[in-house]
């Protein structure tokens, strides 16, 4: 009995990660087949604006917090610093571990790359960070017009990332739930933190 559980358990995964592979690659072909020149210059300009936006909204909380002696605003600093932080650093180290060749590098083929990487595609970096930072402001200030625009700007990157041919839709899915996961995380890293830095 147990032999036979174990087989149909080994079968279905097979079925599964077959099916998987070819989803994440047909996916991945239409979306990289956008190329009308308004897409492209679109996605090209909200995939390089993410290391900017992710690093300088917390640095500019920091220094408005620091300009106007604002406690509450450092530590809503740190907290998306530290989430954007985290989220950079479990990505990049996951990138390593995994090593998965980008799209562009295993199906020459099918997917056009109108820009190049040189670390490894899973997880996304570019879609954790924003992602973090997307959350971590829509926890610190739950308004639509702060939740709105962060979600809308964390999608439109990663769908850019595979625009771009850079990221399978699964290493963009999995830096959304890395980036997500970290900021919640860092709820309770920062209660700690606070307590350090603010003796609260």
């Amino acid at each position: 009995m147990k032999r036979s559980c174990v087989f149909v358990y080994f079968i279905w995964f097979v079925v599964f990660a077959a099916f998987a592979q070819n989803w994440d690659i047909n996916t991945l072909h239409k979306v990289n087949s956008w190329d009308g020149r308004f897409v492209r210059d679109c996605n090209r300009v909200i995939s390089r604006t993410e290391p900017y936006v992710a690093v300088g909204v917390p640095v500019a909380m920091a220094l408005a917090a620091w300009i106007k002696d604002d406690r509450r605003l450092m530590k809503d600093a740190v907290y998306v610093g530290t989430t954007v932080a985290g989220a950079f650093a479990l990505t990049y180290g996951l990138k390593y571990i995994v090593g998965r060749d980008r799209p562009y590098e295993r199906y020459p083929d099918r997917v056009h790359a109108y820009s190049r990487e040189h670390s490894p595609s899973f997880p996304s970096g570019h879609t954790a960070t924003a992602f973090a930072l997307a959350t971590s402001l829509s926890v610190r200030y739950p308004k639509w017009y702060v939740i709105a625009p962060s979600a809308l700007w964390a999608c439109s990157v990663g769908v850019s990332r595979m625009n771009e041919g850079v990221h399978y839709p699964s290493d963009v899915l999995a830096g959304a739930a890395i980036g997500a996961g970290c900021a919640v995380a860092n709820i309770y890293i920062n209660r700690w933190l606070n307590r350090w830095l603010f003796g609260e």
